[in-house]
C-alpha cells in the first residue's frame, strides 16, 4: 500500500454522509476526521471525501481540484460520443473491428479511463487494481455508472460489460494464476513517473501520482500477461519510454505523446 495513515484520512462531504464515511474509514483502515472541507485542513496531505461521489482531495487553501472516477459525464461521456469509435488507436491496438470485440483484462486499472473506452467500443472488460484507494474510487465510479444506467438505456450495456475484480493485491500473481492462453487480450498501462514540467499533466493528477506512486515492478507484468493471453498483450507507454521488461513488441502504434506496444500470440479474426 502506497499511503500511510499520516498521509491520508477520510472525511464526509456533509453530516448525512458521516455513516458512509465511517464505514469507508474502517474498510480502508484510515482515520476519520470531522471536518467536511479539505481546504480547511493542512494535515494530512490528502483526504478521501465521501459524498455523492467519492473524491480524492489534496488539502490546504491552494490545493488542486479533486480526483474522482466519472464514467457518466464529463470527459468520459464526450469521448464515448465523439471519440472516434473503432478508429481510435486503442481500438486498433486491442484488435477491435466490426463483429470482433475481444474480452479484455485491464491488469493496471488506475482510474478506469481506458477500460471504459474499451467497454464503449463493445468489449467486456475486467479491471484489476491493487491499490485499495484507487480501487475504492473505481468501485464508486462503477456504482454511479450502474445507477445512471437504470435511467439511461444507452449506458445500460456499458455498465454490464465493465467489471471490477475484488481485492487483487498482485496483478502479476493473478495473471500467473490464469490458465495459459485463456484471456483474449491483456491490457497493461503501468503508472509511469509523470514529467513534472509537462503542461498536459493536470495539477490534480500530479497529486494523484504523488499519492499512488509509479509501478516500480511493472516489468514483472509482461511475462504472465503474455502467457495468459490468447490473441495479444497490449502495453500503453509514453512515446519515448523503454519497452516493458526490455522486450521488443511485434508492432507499435505511435501517437503524439504515447504509443501502444503489441505483443501478438495468435492473429485476431479478419
Amino acid at each position: 500500500m502506497k499511503h500511510s495513515p499520516q498521509s491520508l484520512a477520510v472525511i464526509a462531504a456533509a453530516p448525512q454522509w458521516q455513516p458512509a464515511a465511517r464505514e469507508l474509514a474502517q474498510e480502508l483502515d484510515l482515520p476519520l476526521l470531522t471536518e467536511t472541507e479539505p481546504s480547511r485542513l493542512e494535515h494530512p496531505a490528502y483526504v478521501l471525501r465521501r459524498g455523492d461521489a467519492l473524491q480524492l482531495c489534496a488539502t490546504g487553501r491552494k490545493a488542486p481540484g479533486p480526483v474522482e472516477v466519472d464514467f457518466v459525464s464529463g470527459a468520459a461521456a464526450h469521448r464515448r460520443k465523439y471519440g472516434g469509435g473503432k478508429g481510435q488507436q486503442i481500438a486498433k491496438a486491442v484488435g477491435v473491428r466490426s463483429g470482433f470485440y475481444p474480452r479484455v483484462v485491464d491488469a493496471t486499472g488506475g482510474l478506469g479511463r481506458d477500460a471504459f473506452v474499451l467497454c464503449s467500443l463493445g468489449c467486456e472488460v475486467l479491471v484489476l487494481e491493487r491499490n485499495p484507494i484507487v480501487r475504492a474510487l473505481l468501485a464508486d465510479g462503477l456504482r454511479r455508472l450502474r445507477e445512471a444506467a437504470e435511467q439511461d438505456a444507452e449506458l445500460a450495456p456499458l455498465a454490464g460489460r465493465l467489471q471490477l475484480a475484488d481485492d487483487v493485491d498482485d496483478s502479476a500473481g493473478w495473471l500467473a494464476g490464469q490458465a495459459p492462453e485463456s484471456i483474449p487480450v491483456v491490457y497493461l498501462d503501468p503508472m509511469f513517473p509523470p514529467r513534472g514540467k509537462s503542461a498536459k499533466v493536470k495539477k490534480e493528477m500530479v497529486a494523484f501520482h504523488q499519492l499512488v506512486g509509479s509501478d516500480e515492478d511493472a516489468d514483472a507484468l509482461l511475462e504472465p500477461a503474455y502467457a495468459a493471453c490468447y490473441y495479444r498483450t497490449v502495453v500503453k507507454r509514453p512515446r519515448l519510454a523503454p519497452w516493458l521488461a526490455g522486450k521488443k513488441p511485434a508492432l507499435s502504434l505511435e501517437g503524439k505523446s504515447g504509443r501502444f506496444d503489441i505483443y501478438t500470440r495468435h492473429g485476431v479474426p479478419g
